[in-house]
Formats: structure tokens, sequence, C-alpha cells
């Protein structure tokens, strides 16, 4: 299942990406999509800043724990 939606989405060309888009801005309006995307970009900006810090957390275990 998840290989047939990344297959999908992989073959995604230019015009399909247009239509999307344009879907996307007859559905929510032009007023929304700055908003929109605002929200988006803090979520991703919120997912990146957690990994990290759950990465260097890992890392720092890493570096404390005794050698036996």
């Amino acid at each position: 299942m998840l290989e047939s939606v990344l297959g999908f989405l992989g073959n995604m060309g230019g015009p399909e990406i247009l239509l999307i888009l344009f879907v996307i801005l007859l559905f929510f309006g032009a007023k929304k999509l700055p908003e929109l995307a605002r929200g988006l970009g803090r979520g991703i900006r919120e997912f990146k800043e957690a990994t990290r810090e759950i990465r260097d957390e890992i890392e720092q275990s890493v570096k404390e724990e005794p050698k036996r």
C-alpha cells in the first residue's frame, strides 16, 4: 500500500503538481494560503527541532555511558 502511494508521488510531474496547487487554491482561497503555509512551516520546524533534541539526547547518553 505504502509503496503504491510513494510510487504515485514519485511519478508526479509539473502539470500534476500545478493541478494540485490550483485545487488547493480553489478550495481554501487566496487569503487562507499564507496562513496555511505559515502553519505548515511551524509544524515542520517544530518536528525538526524535536527530532534534533531526541538525537542529541541519545548521543549524549551514549557518550556518558561508562565503558565496561
